[in-house]
């Protein structure tokens, strides 16, 4: 559903719920049973007659429970109990009443008569407070149902013993024939806002007219705009409820009486004392403050009300003769540093001046705080803000880059280093990143001079920090470290003292063979001379650079490294050193014994002139049928590349398959599509194979010519069948099992085409 509210003048609640029928009667519902007072009323019905309250699988009940807004309880069959239990607001639940008497009594045995009678009528008939009813009720036997004012129905049933019904029908007719011919109407013009006072708390004042007068009141729903209320009765009592009417619509008048919206919570004061103090002797009083309005609106009886409105007058005279305001421009950026952390900064101001401040919310963009007190309060409190405004428009923000890895140290054991800085510059904010956010600038921010001196001071202490911390990773074979360390560790201790290092050395059981020193760097590098010089003298370690082209290096690491690993590794773990991508460099550094150093020379060697001997041939296949070729997860490209020992590329980046699933050829060099010089072809435009068509495959000639016939024999094939279409549903079989099974056996698709 859709639902609209909107709030009258007269602060009554109007809300609008469109939808589809039975989803509206839903919300109806719910709203009412949240809005409204809900009462609780018990209703006697026999156990027999339950059942037809219920309908076919309740929906009798639950209609009757949408169209009165109510919850009808009724007892399980188990139960002895004929008592069902209604919950709603008054009208929902006279409505309920009404028509589940109505259900009960059709389905008695006793008599049973609607009478036709004009719904303005009915007040008569019930007399006030339903007097008259329950009177003829008690006299005759009968059960009489009158709708409640709510229903719109020209009807009264009766219903009971058939001697006390036709009594009660003789009465309840002779009453209406009277009525309808001494009776007269009149009507009254009143305030909308007005009718509810005549209607009184659940109707009483509209009773009581009737049963001082005889004259029954007639008003328009709620929801009409109309304002004409309608007497009914006999010509000599019209006018003394005439004047009822009026004096009850005059029983309560809403007053406005001026007042600066700023000054609203010094009138209600302090947890609401002051407004306290004024109603406390005029309970039937009600001061309603409307936000951003000069007025306040002042409800109730008219003495009662003239004593509030005298009272809130006075008080505001009294306020804005003690109190004043002021206004000041502020940049909107410096609005949060104003506030504080948790408003810590606005909340210490207010409580030292006594004074109101009105900060606009970021989203309003505005520049204008206001300030609200006691003159003395106001002038101090604008002082203190604007001389934080002048601090702050001084203020400067510079970053400083300092190596994430020194924080730590910068900051010190339980921050005991940062606070002494921190005293240093008092006036500067230092704010170091998150360490998960891996970032190395250091924020300062204050007044600009001392920004500056603290970022020299800290540039400073980068420095030293840095000169301090050279850092230095050397390889050294795993089974010469525990010569380095030395017996009881003296001989690393020997050259950190020498050198005044740190120096660590990695775990037995970590595969990592990278020794790291860190100090100044003279020092460094003379710790690193004399760890080397130690592996030197324990072994044969020689040194040698060869020459292999810069476009094979990628294919001789491998993919993640693993093929220069194997060849470090059968070759007793020597040191292998490509030069950085992108250097251009054609210089690999072989470190180790000799004869290891040699062995894996030779196979460097052997593996770059294999990468020399290779072509590359190109396969063109609609890429359509791409993946239908390079099969589920590329196990069918897998397959060729193993057998036929070539690389395979894909043209799409995200579609590449070879022996090693990365792009690589067999050996893991990566291949790039091949074109003509003048990045064409000698064919025509038209003939010309779309670039997103070719597949690159690199190898031996021959290894890479029966790849590429075996890529084209797995280029899948269509052909269409003619078969009649009464022979369709034999092939395709139970829920297409017939259809499934010679797909599966022969690894085609088959599609119908036609449907005729």
């Amino acid at each position: 559903t859709h639902i609209e509210m909107s709030l009258s003048k007269d602060q009554s609640l109007t809300i609008m719920v469109t939808g589809k029928t039975d989803a509206v009667m839903q919300a109806r519902r719910e709203l009412l049973s949240k809005l409204q007072t809900q009462a609780n009323v018990t209703l006697s019905i026999p156990k027999e007659h339950h059942r037809f309250i219920l309908g076919k699988h309740g929906a009798k009940l639950k209609d009757l429970e949408l169209n009165t807004a109510t919850k009808i309880s009724i007892p399980r069959t188990e139960d002895n109990s004929d008592v069902l239990r209604i919950t709603g607001t008054r009208d929902g639940i006279d409505k309920a009443k009404h028509e589940i008497q109505l259900i009960s009594e059709e389905q008695s045995k006793l008599a049973f008569e609607r009478l036709r009678i004009e719904k303005p009528y009915h007040p008569f008939i019930t007399g006030p407070n339903n007097k008259n009813v329950q009177e003829l009720s008690e006299l005759t036997g009968a059960r009489i149902n009158v709708p409640p004012p709510s229903v719109m129905k020209d009807e009264i049933v009766v219903s009971g013993e058939k001697e006390g019904v036709m009594a009660a029908i003789h009465t309840i007719m002779t009453i209406y024939e009277e009525k309808k011919r001494k009776t007269t109407t009149v009507s009254l013009e009143v305030r909308k806002s007005q009718h509810k006072y005549v209607i009184g708390p659940r109707g009483n004042n509209i009773q009581e007219i009737l049963a001082k007068t005889g004259v029954s009141v007639e008003l328009p729903p709620t929801d009409s705009p109309s304002e004409t209320i309608t007497l009914r009765g006999e010509q000599d009592k019209l006018g003394p409820a005439i004047t009822q009417v009026y004096a009850k619509a005059n029983s309560i008048v809403i007053v406005e009486v001026r007042a600066p919206a700023w000054l609203h919570k010094f009138i209600i004061g302090r947890k609401g004392q002051n407004i306290r103090s004024i109603t406390q002797n005029l309970p039937k009083v009600h001061v309603e403050f409307e936000e951003g309005k000069d007025t306040i609106s002042v409800e109730g009886p008219p003495e009662e009300v003239e004593q509030a409105r005298k009272a809130l007058d006075d008080i505001t005279q009294d306020l804005q003769s003690r109190f004043v305001f002021a206004e000041i421009e502020v940049d909107p950026k410096y609005h949060r540093h104003i506030i504080g952390k948790s408003g810590a900064n606005v909340s210490r101001i207010k409580e030292e001046t006594g004074v109101s401040i009105h900060i606009p919310g970021e989203e309003k963009q505005s520049r204008c705080i206001r300030i609200e007190g006691s003159p003395e309060g106001v002038t101090k409190a604008k002082n203190e803000l604007l001389e934080m405004v002048r601090k702050m428009e001084n203020e400067k923000t510079k970053d400083i880059v300092i190596e994430q890895r020194f924080h730590r140290t910068m900051i010190g054991t339980q921050g005991n280093n940062i606070r002494d800085i921190r005293d240093k510059f008092n006036q500067v904010s230092i704010t170091f990143p998150d360490p998960g956010r891996k970032s190395d600038v250091v924020t300062l921010r204050g007044p600009r001079q001392d920004v500056d001196k603290c970022y020299r001071f800290l540039h400073q202490l980068n420095t030293e920090m840095v000169a301090n911390n050279y850092k230095v990773e050397i390889p050294i074979f795993k089974k010469f470290h525990k010569n380095i360390i030395g017996k009881g560790g003296a001989t690393i201790s020997k050259i950190k003292d020498e050198t005044d290092t740190r120096i660590e050395i990695p775990s037995e059981d970590s595969d990592s063979d990278v020794i790291i020193i860190i100090g100044k760097k003279p020092q460094v590098e003379l710790a690193r001379d004399k760890i080397q010089a130690i592996q030197k003298e324990l072994a044969n370690v020689t040194q040698l650079e060869i020459s292999i082209a810069s476009k094979y290096h990628q294919s001789l690491i491998g993919a993640k490294g693993r093929l220069v690993r194997s060849i470090m590794e059968d070759c007793g773990g020597v040191m292998i050193h490509f030069p950085n991508e992108g250097s251009g460099s054609d210089k690999v550094t072989l470190r180790g014994p000799k004869d290891d150093v040699d062995k894996a020379k030779k196979q460097l060697m052997e593996l770059a002139n294999e990468r020399e001997s290779q072509v590359t041939v190109e396969c063109i296949i609609d890429q359509k049928n791409h993946r239908t070729v390079m099969g589920a997860k590329g196990s069918k490209v897998q397959a060729i590349t193993s057998e036929y020992e070539v690389g395979i590329k894909f043209p799409d980046r995200n579609m590449n398959m070879n022996a090693e699933s990365n792009g690589n050829n067999g050996n893991g060099e990566p291949i790039e599509p091949v074109v003509n010089g003048d990045g064409g072809s000698e064919n025509s435009e038209d003939d010309k194979p779309k670039k997103c068509d070719t597949i690159i495959i690199t190898g031996k000639q021959d290894n890479c010519d029966r790849a590429k016939a075996a890529l084209l024999a797995l280029v899948p094939v269509t052909e269409e069948v003619t078969v009649p279409f009464e022979f369709h549903r034999f092939i395709i079989g139970v829920k297409g099992a017939g259809v499934r099974r010679m797909m599966d056996d022969h690894d085609v698709s088959i599609m119908k085409t036609c449907s005729s």
